[in-house]
């Protein structure tokens, strides 16, 4: 497979700004090939939905612009609709575990939770900053704690019980292993 289309689905997967350096390490590629390979991914970007956005040291896949306008219909219509069962599990762990990586809440949910956290970064119920490591961590809001009526998160009810619970679900061997 070319490194464009690499790079493309490095990107994708991520959905997050990398670091070149670390791509051109991850695909063992020379600072050669991978000019060419971004100057290839740009120009075929430019005919689909995504570009490519750059700084000095990382790129990223971001929306086209002129898409915008259905992007924001888009995004409207969802603030509109409740979070459902993923966003309220997903809301829960962040809550009781917080800070705590997309990677621990999917294994604690058993499925993928990007699109919940995606809503719930949308709400401004979580926020998501880079953590140790590369990867993103996730905690709550103070409007969230504002909206559930407690001004810290130890305020919540059965907040000891259920942090015992979880403790425990950790501790079970085929979870650890997982």
């Amino acid at each position: 497979m070319s490194p464009d289309i690499q790079i493309e689905g490095l990107l994708f997967y991520k959905s997050t700004t990398l670091k070149k350096q670390a791509i051109m390490a991850t695909l063992g590629l020379s600072g050669e090939v991978f000019d060419e390979a971004l100057t290839r991914l740009r120009e075929r970007l430019l005919l689909g939905a995504t570009r490519l956005v750059e700084t000095d040291t990382e790129i990223g896949l971001m929306t086209a612009p002129e898409l915008a306008p259905l992007i924001e219909t888009v995004r409207r219509e969802e603030l509109r609709g409740d979070i459902g069962k993923a966003g309220i599990e997903t809301l829960a762990i962040i809550l009781y575990r917080e800070p705590v990586t997309r990677a621990e809440i999917d294994r604690i949910r058993g499925v993928n939770s990007s699109f919940s956290l995606r809503a719930l970064l949308m709400r401004g119920l979580i926020e998501r900053k880079p953590g140790s490591g590369g990867a993103h961590v996730f905690f709550t809001t103070p409007a969230l704690l504002a909206h559930l009526g407690v001004s810290h998160k130890y305020e919540l009810p059965n907040f000891s019980t259920i942090m015992t619970a979880l403790e425990q679900f950790e501790a079970t061997p085929e979870v650890a292993t997982s």
